[in-house]
């Protein structure tokens, strides 16, 4: 998948997404929403922990600030 970040974004509509924060957090979930900032809606969130197999449980809908985004991987 390339092209623009905003084009990747619109084809990861409804598909799982992992989103890496400039703190160093991590979040796996459904992308739900999307606007030009950036700014993400995922939906069903987990957190992987570091060195532990299983992801600890988030809320239903989380929303992320787009200048907080280190990355998206679809």
């Amino acid at each position: 998948m390339s092209g623009r970040p905003l084009d990747v974004l619109e084809a990861s509509l409804g598909e799982r997404v992992t989103v890496r924060l400039k703190s160093g957090g991590e979040y796996v979930g459904d992308l739900a929403g999307y606007d030009q900032h950036m700014n993400l809606v995922l939906e069903d969130v987990t957190i992987p922990e570091a060195g532990v197999d299983e992801e600890a449980p988030a809320e239903d809908t989380t929303i992320i600030r787009g200048d907080n985004v280190v990355s998206i991987t679809p």
